[in-house]
């Protein structure tokens, strides 16, 4: 099969075509013909050599894909062979074929196309994990996302106000304010020409957020405690910003707040599936109903992963860039 292989780690030419064996599917999973896959920034931290994949994994980059199932251990399972699907992958999702545990695959949601389902995964499992489960995002609470216009951004703005939630967003141009907006953000807030704990302070009668999802860390915690509510919970999903920050622990006692963290690939495909059955229950009704849709930037020809990669590090998209692979 044809696949992108990491040759070692660097820039993105370090990406190349290569010809790869056909991967062995085993027990409990099935073998996808890979129509689109997703490109996510741990596939670029992953290229640069700072993001190892799990023992076991393929070493091909890749996360997310959707495709036709044409092999898998199927008996007791509602797929059947040829069946459209999305699915999270440990890796190996930059090429023809990839295997994915059967608790991480989903149907395709209604009137969506294999592109626009392979946009899914990544960020969904990560958003529900950390904002629903880890974060509790409750009934009348409010959410802060930081980097808003990114593939996690653009999920967690439109799958918070589809359920009702109030959401304020950060970004780094008024042009992606705007877009931000236009999914479901209140208030989007450039970062580079406003202050968000400022005007989060403003927006809820200097209450704060109720839950702030974080992709930045550095210096950007202190701040965020300032603007965080009572029993509030802060949601860290990356250190873009930098992995290390002073925090006022008398805050954080005196206010009962949360500052929680994960990651999701590590972990084990029984706590993935568990995220999975949550989505197919509560967020695919949604997608059927057109109150989510993808936000796709550019698509890329799967032997253009380089140019991909080059145009993510730029940080000028909004939403998912894709590679099309079929």
């Amino acid at each position: 099969m044809r696949a992108i292989e990491i040759t070692h780690p660097g820039p993105a030419d370090v990406l190349k075509l290569c010809e790869r064996a056909m991967p062995v599917v085993k027990g409990g999973e099935v073998l996808i013909k890979v129509h689109a896959a997703g490109v996510n920034r741990p596939d670029v931290f992953q290229r640069m050599g700072n993001y190892a994949p799990p023992p076991g994994a393929s070493d091909l980059p890749g996360l997310e894909v959707a495709g036709e199932i044409v092999d898998g251990d199927l008996d007791y399972t509602t797929f059947d062979i040829g069946d459209k699907v999305c699915a999270l992958v440990q890796g190996g999702g930059y090429a023809e074929y990839v295997v994915a545990p059967l608790e991480q695959v989903l149907p395709i949601p209604k009137g969506w196309s294999m592109l626009e389902a392979a946009t899914i995964p990544e960020n969904y499992f990560t958003v529900w994990s950390n904002v629903f489960d880890r974060a509790h995002l409750a009934a009348g609470e409010t959410l802060l996302v930081q980097g808003g216009s990114s593939g996690i951004g653009v999920t967690a703005i439109q799958l918070a106000s589809a359920l009702g939630h109030r959401v304020f967003a950060t970004a780094g141009s008024d042009d992606k304010v705007a877009a931000c907006m236009q999914l479901g953000a209140e208030r989007g807030i450039n970062y580079k020409t406003e202050d968000f704990a400022v005007i989060v302070k403003s927006l809820t009668n200097d209450r704060g957020a109720d839950v702030i999802l974080d992709m930045v860390g550095g210096d950007y915690l202190p701040r965020e405690i300032s603007c965080l509510a009572d029993d509030g919970r802060i949601a860290l999903i990356a250190t873009l910003g930098g992995g290390k920050a002073t925090v006022d622990l008398g805050q954080v006692l005196r206010r009962r707040l949360t500052i929680t963290g994960s990651t999701l690939r590590p972990r084990s495909a029984a706590f993935k599936g568990a995220i999975a059955k949550q989505l197919l229950d509560k967020v695919w009704p949604l997608m059927a109903a057109k109150k989510l849709k993808p936000v796709i930037y550019q698509v890329f020809p799967l032997e253009q992963a380089a140019a991909a990669h080059a145009l993510m590090e730029t940080s000028n998209h909004v939403g998912k860039i894709m590679l099309q692979v079929i």
